[in-house]
């Protein structure tokens, strides 16, 4: 490009990072300044972004203290959430937490949730539960708030206060968003829920789910059945597990999508850990390329591994 502007730069910083290029995406800030662009502050959210998808804490708190101190540049509540989410994802809960209580502008409902977030990734129930009921009460019709306060709870087998909260979500007529993958298939979008039989070929992709499933165990999958906190015996989670959205829709891509094209799925939730660990296997299981975009990034799955080194 002849003139590239800050939005410019933004975008290529923000992309990279977002597909995993956490090393390239910083050293693209780096170009960018010394080719005397002055960054703003959608910048830093593509910089702090960046930090935040591999873990990246001394760094993010260096470009987050530039701001001010080097661009003049005063933090909004977008940034403190990064820094707050950064600092959770690292399991840094107590700092996160500090963090919020010392903000000079009041925290919303997003950096609250990160740290709720943080606390259901780390397993600080503790702090979870706390942090869960204050959210519940700040922003009662959000389901994504009861969701998390209820697992941390059925983590904790306290199947009372489940109960608890699944009341409270439907006093206020609030409705779990359900999970859904889309695929494009020569040139036609395929919807897919969540146990899902509904397709015109269920039947076949039932048949490709159960050559998945003898594959997966041959690469030394085990179900993480975590990840469905109902009071269920195990041998159900297992098979409520392998229906998730995302994996019937790479069963569905396996059957009409020929190599070496990359089969390539967008997932309105966060692709859960059980699903992440499948889809990598399936990719060296088959020998295809995966990719998933779910509501924070994209997930390049190939030979076994994912573009975000596990740090999601």
């Amino acid at each position: 490009m002849e003139e590239k502007g800050v939005s410019t730069w933004n975008a290529l910083i923000l992309g990279l990072a977002m597909n995993g290029f956490v090393k390239e995406s910083l050293a693209t800030f780096s170009e960018m300044k010394e080719c005397s662009i002055v960054p703003n502050e959608i910048t830093f959210l593509a910089v702090l972004g960046a930090c935040r998808h591999m873990g990246l804490v001394e760094e993010g708190r260096r470009h987050f203290d530039a701001m001010s101190r080097k661009h003049g540049i005063e933090p909004t509540i977008k940034h403190y959430g990064c820094m707050v989410d950064l600092l959770g994802r690292a399991g840094k809960l107590t700092e996160a937490e500090e963090l919020i209580a010392n903000m000079p502008v009041p925290p919303d409902v997003s950096t609250w949730g990160a740290l709720l977030g943080a606390c259901k990734k780390h397993g600080d129930n503790v702090m979870g539960e706390r942090v869960g009921r204050k959210l519940v009460d700040l922003q009662p019709e959000h389901d994504g708030f009861h969701v998390l306060l209820s697992n941390i709870y059925a983590s904790k087998g306290s199947w009372d206060n489940v109960h608890e909260i699944r009341g409270m979500m439907r006093q206020h007529g609030v409705i779990k968003t359900p999970g859904c993958s889309m695929i494009e298939v020569k040139g036609t979008i395929h919807e897919f829920l969540a146990g899902d039989k509904t397709h015109p070929q269920s039947e076949d992709i039932e048949k490709m789910l159960d050559d998945m499933a003898k594959k997966l165990k041959m690469e030394g999958y085990a179900p993480d059945t975590r990840e469905v906190l109902l009071d269920i015996d195990e041998e159900d989670k297992e098979t409520t597990l392998f229906r998730h959205s995302e994996k019937i829709a790479i069963a569905f891509g396996l059957l009409t999508i020929d190599a070496p094209t990359p089969i390539r799925i967008m997932k309105n939730l966060r692709i859960c850990n059980d699903c992440h660990m499948a889809a990598k296997l399936i990719s060296r299981a088959y020998d295809r390329e995966i990719v998933v975009r779910d509501r924070h990034r994209f997930h390049h799955f190939k030979q076994g591994s994912c573009s975000c080194l596990d740090y999601w």
